[in-house]
């Protein structure tokens, strides 16, 4: 068995397991006082891997594991399942076993690869998996459950996914519906004082909010069910949060409307839409954004108001799937760089193993050294002058230089050429 083959993933994806599903198998503390990554030390003892690594995020599971050289496919998968899932029920632990992935060797690599440059991500090209490996890494390092070959592995995967992003445009066009009603925003050309009311403090309301407060948009209203969660999304921006219904009483002007409730209905009719108008012009550009399914916000709005432009949910979903097509096309390029990759980081292990393994070589070297000065020729050296005991030290330290170097060459070609 290669060296290489001691690399093992066992992963649960969106590929195989349903979100819900992936959410049954992810580490939990069995004590208040125990964290997962201390208890995944006494899992790395029962199962005596080297090392390991853990990671965990809305759509992955992921153990990346150094295994003993005797340790291999099925057999494998089937002992790490049982001791890790040993407190889930059969049904539980059958599921696990079924739906994990397991890749050896250089598929572990080409895998973890693929995933920090999001060419196996849920949506391709978000580079926000690439971020959560390192800090993954960090967490896990900290805690004393990697070494040396994942280290390695770590180096060239974060090089492998800036290459991937520089080399293809697998990153570009967005494909999130907030990211493309940002850019959306960003073509009107709005300037820093137009106000915005934002129907709704969710996730996405809340994501909307961040991309305000980054392009320097700093009016901001928000109604919500909840008035503590619309006052907290609101004082981001020293902003007046304020209850759903209060939203036809507001008389205070408006340039954009961003929705995004679970509202079954629409929030924002014509006829509200007239009541925000006020004493403004019904002839007066608005623009207004629908993130909510069903539609919050009336279509019929832009009909009878010309200059509200209206933005609905499913044109931006289009537009994200048309995206998503464009950064699919690119992954057979992307796949290209990673094969590349591939090949430099299975030379570099290599070149690795030889160093770990003649490492004692300089230091068995310096010490006959040593010794012969000090023990064997210590009686003929006494009766040498100062300049020629100069003279003899620069020749021992080169053919110290020399028979360290010389052996290690041979070596790493040999173990090279048998590879």
């Amino acid at each position: 068995m290669k060296a290489i083959e001691q690399y093992k993933i066992i992963t649960f994806t969106h590929r195989r397991t349903d979100l819900n599903g992936i959410g049954q198998f992810v580490l939990r503390p069995k004590t208040e006082e125990q964290a997962v990554l201390e208890q995944l030390h006494a899992f790395k003892q029962q199962i005596g891997a080297k090392e390991i690594y853990y990671l965990s995020t809305c759509n992955r599971i992921l153990f990346l594991v150094l295994a003993q050289k005797e340790d291999k496919g099925k057999a494998f998968k089937q002992k790490f399942m049982q001791t890790l899932y040993a407190d889930l029920s059969e049904t539980l632990q059958a599921k696990a076993l079924k739906e994990a992935f397991l890749y050896e060797g250089l598929e572990a690599i080409d895998h973890f690869f693929r995933v920090s440059a999001s060419m196996d991500s849920l949506v391709v090209g978000e580079r926000e998996i690439l971020r959560q490996l390192r800090e993954a890494y960090q967490d896990n390092l900290e805690q004393g459950l990697t070494g040396d070959a994942i280290r390695l592995l770590m180096r060239f995967t974060v090089e492998t996914a800036k290459k991937v992003y520089s080399s293809t445009r697998i990153g570009e066009k967005p494909v999130s519906v907030v990211s493309l009603a940002v850019s959306k925003l960003m073509q009107a050309q709005l300037p820093p004082s137009s106000r915005f009311l934002l129907l709704g403090a969710g996730q996405t309301n809340a994501l909307f909010a961040k991309f305000l407060k980054k392009y320097g948009y700093h009016k901001v209203t928000v109604f919500n069910r909840s008035l503590k969660k619309a006052q907290e999304l609101a004082q981001d921006f020293d902003g007046e949060g304020l209850l759903l219904n209060q939203l036809g009483e507001y008389r205070k002007g408006f340039d954009v409307v961003v929705a995004a409730t679970g509202a079954k209905s629409a929030l924002l009719t014509s006829s509200l839409y007239g009541q925000l108008l006020g004493q403004e012009a019904a002839t007066s550009s608005k623009l207004l954004i629908d993130l909510s399914i069903p539609n919050n916000i009336e279509p019929t709005i832009a009909e009878q108001y010309p200059k509200a432009q209206y933005i609905p949910i499913e044109s931006l979903r289009e537009l994200a799937q048309k995206n998503l097509a464009f950064r699919e096309q690119e992954l057979e390029r992307a796949k290209e760089v990673v094969e590349e990759q591939l090949d430099i980081f299975y030379q570099a292990f290599k070149e690795r193993l030889i160093e770990l393994a003649l490492r004692e070589v300089p230091i068995q070297v310096k010490a006959i050294r040593q010794h012969a000065l000090n023990n064997v020729f210590k009686k003929e050296l006494a009766d040498l002058d100062e300049e020629s005991l100069a003279l003899l030290d620069r020749m021992m330290a080169y053919m110290e230089k020399r028979c360290i170097a010389i052996p290690l060459q041979v070596a790493k070609q040999n173990m090279l050429k048998e590879d």
